[in-house]
């Protein structure tokens, strides 16, 4: 678990950050009448903050969430989505500019930015944005990871690109409304995921400002996803709609643009713009509050079990009572699980066994925790002594969890055989930024991850490199570390 005095630490670090880099960003740049020449303010904010130097605070961060998408990528090469996006995109054939996590071959970069997002999302372990609902890793990283590839980028290059991807995938959703967004039947997943893409992609690209104009205008016309997605069956669609289609939409604006295409300069403004087309109630500064302060990296949570978001509350508070009150199937009655009222709809008895939340309590209760081979097994789901202990667990929506402040908290509530009744209330589970993973945790996790595909020894290597991937001079450099022989 964290050490609990780093959230304190944190906050500081996070304070100086935002001290240094308005010192070295005018605010004036981002100066104008509200609601207005959003576009221009975004797109010279753009361009400076590929050049500008992260702080420490803000650098750790992406390093951890970098590594994190990666350990995602390589272990959902080997899953049905990931498996299925190499195959379909190999089939496309395409310049040799990019690589497929896991893979021999390489493609265009608009490709490989689809295939290995849908490898970031293949599994259920990239990391989740609380408050805004976006998944910024696996689209932001799979599309800087393919642009810095056909351009050469440096390592530090990628950081930055990186952190302005998250910045501009949860800013679009903290613009539009998260819940607005899900009222009106879309994903807030695959709403913001184009604009995480375009942001890393366009920052790599080296565009100036007009060219950031056109870049975000193209990926504004992309911008998609409905909340289908949750009648998936396979994660396969999921993959897609959470990830790949948004680092393919953004990396597509960006070339177009860098093979000259010029498009319209001011989206994000005026009549028919973005923000009114897909928001009854719109607030465009939303945008722009915070650039170059407030870091989107620096809150977004890193899963600790590879679970669907709105579980790993829920797991975490069984397993801690698990341990305290030794909890056993043979002396449980019962398992109540409240959740906030947009989870119940998401994680309640789904099809996928990584995304139903009383299938996971079950697998905790029997094994004393789960694996990323017990949560992506669908077979366990099936199997008789499961789905005895799974009838034991009823989920259900609390609207006292509707909490803007922990978004994903959970109360789980275990009545035993002897009568006895206990409960514990995780309001912040571990990897969220109040109770962040050390950077030797995040390692760990990405080594499960990554082992059974890479083998100990490159996963190591990659894991290395990746610890210190500032100093790399040419992401290029690390294609024999995460793909195949």
């Amino acid at each position: 678990m964290s050490d609990p005095r780093w959230p304190n630490r944190r906050r500081v670090l996070q304070a100086a950050s935002a001290f240094a880099t308005s010192a070295l960003f005018p605010l004036s740049n981002l100066a104008a009448p509200t609601g207005t020449d959003v576009t221009a303010r975004l797109a010279r904010y753009m361009v400076f903050a590929r050049s500008t130097p992260l702080s420490d605070a803000v650098l750790v961060e992406c390093r951890n969430h970098i590594l994190d998408t990666f350990g995602a990528m390589v272990s959902g090469a080997r899953l049905r989505p990931g498996l299925a996006a190499a195959k379909y995109v190999q089939g496309l054939g395409g310049t040799e500019e990019s690589s497929v996590i896991g893979a021999n071959f390489r493609t265009t970069t608009i490709n490989a930015a689809l295939a290995n997002a849908m490898c970031a999302h293949a599994d259920e372990t990239d990391d989740f944005e609380p408050v805004t609902k976006a998944h910024p890793g696996s689209s932001a990283v799979p599309a800087a990871l393919a642009m810095a590839e056909k351009m050469g980028s440096s390592g530090q290059d990628f950081v930055r690109a990186v952190a302005l991807g998250y910045d501009l995938g949860c800013r679009l959703l903290m613009a539009l409304g998260p819940d607005l967004v899900r009222g009106s039947h879309r994903s807030a997943e695959g709403t913001s995921s184009t604009f995480a893409a375009v942001g890393a992609a366009a920052s790599l690209a080296q565009f100036d400002e007009q060219q950031m104009r056109f870049a975000l205008s193209y990926a504004a016309q992309q911008v998609s996803g409905l909340w289908s997605w949750v009648k998936d069956e396979d994660h396969i669609e999921k993959a897609f709609d959470f990830a790949g289609m948004g680092a393919r939409n953004g990396v597509q604006a960006v070339t177009m643009v860098q093979a000259g295409l010029t498009g319209v300069a001011d989206v994000l403004d005026g009549t028919h713009n973005l923000f009114i087309a897909l928001s009854t109630k719109p607030q465009p500064e939303e945008m722009l509050a915070g650039l170059g302060t407030r870091f989107f990296v620096t809150e977004t949570a890193i899963k600790t079990f590879s679970v669907g978001y709105p579980i790993q509350s829920p797991l975490d508070a069984f397993l801690i009572l698990r341990k305290e009150h030794g909890l056993t199937p043979q002396n449980v009655r019962s398992i109540l699980v409240k959740v906030p009222t947009d989870a119940g709809g998401i994680v309640g008895d789904s099809a996928m066994p990584d995304v139903n939340a009383q299938h996971m309590v079950a697998v905790a209760l029997v094994k004393g925790g789960v694996s990323f081979a017990d949560s992506h097994d669908v077979a366990l789901m099936r199997d008789a002594t499961m789905r005895d202990q799974r009838a034991k667990v009823t989920l259900v929506t609390d609207s006292a969890l509707n909490d803007p402040a922990a978004p994903r908290g959970a109360i789980v509530e275990v009545t035993m055989t002897d009568g006895k009744t206990v409960s514990h209330h995780t309001k912040y589970p571990p990897g969220t930024k109040e109770s962040p993973l050390s950077a030797a945790e995040v390692a760990a996790k990405t080594m499960d991850l990554m082992a059974p595909v890479l083998g100990i020894d490159q996963a190591t290597k990659l894991i290395a490199r990746l610890a210190r991937l500032e100093t790399v001079t040419d992401i290029r450099e690390l294609r024999p570390l995460f793909t195949a022989s």
